[in-house]
């Protein structure tokens, strides 16, 4: 019988983010350099990530799925319960190196509890984050203060011209080119315009 063993998982959501520290933390938690596996680009939002997929697969009963932190197997409570579970059901342990501080793993009964806790407060904070971003918002939008982001650069004086010239009979795409929109950008900002005068 072969020995279990850790297979691990790192990810950066960008290009332009390295992986080194995850690498070195994970061959330093025992981790063979070959059992390693590396998605580049690839969003914790994402159901499928290609190296995670192929992690999964070269599980095998016993062995040890091993992550940095809790965020690079993904972004939502469910989802991240689901993946917990399903290696429970394989006969498969997670370990977390750092999750709230200390290492975590679902091999002991307690390791799966404050896994469990801990993945649904990391869900409640980015939630409470989201709210507190959107309440910001609203209070900058009431205040009519600048939103920041990228500015806009057709004012609704140009689209209701854009609208009056559509209504006189001129073709959507002939009136997008001018503003130098694409159609499909105009009939959103015409949409926009028309929700915000209802």
């Amino acid at each position: 019988m072969m020995a279990a063993k850790l297979i691990g998982y790192a990810r950066v959501s960008t290009r332009g983010q390295g992986t080194d520290r995850q690498v070195v933390d994970l061959l330093t938690a025992g981790v063979r350099r070959d059992d390693l596996y590396v998605d580049h680009g690839a969003s914790g939002a994402l159901a499928r990530r290609p190296e995670l997929d192929r992690a999964m697969a070269a599980l095998e009963p016993g062995d040890t799925l091993v992550v940095c932190t809790l965020d690079r197997l993904g972004r939502n409570t469910s989802a991240m319960l689901d993946l917990a579970a399903s290696l429970k059901d394989r006969g498969l342990h997670l370990r977390v190196l750092n999750l709230g501080g200390e290492a975590v793993n679902t091999a002991t009964p307690m390791g799966e509890l404050l896994f469990t806790v801990l993945v649904a407060l990391a869900q409640m904070e980015r939630e409470v984050k989201l709210e507190r971003s959107r309440d910001s918002v609203a209070k900058r939008r009431a205040a009519g203060r600048d939103l920041g982001g990228r500015r806009q650069l057709f004012t609704d004086r140009q689209i209701e011209r854009a609208r009056r010239a559509i209504a006189a009979g001129d073709s959507p795409t002939d009136v997008a080119a001018d503003l130098g929109m694409s159609r499909a950008t105009l009939y959103r900002r015409l949409r926009t315009q028309e929700a915000e005068r209802a």
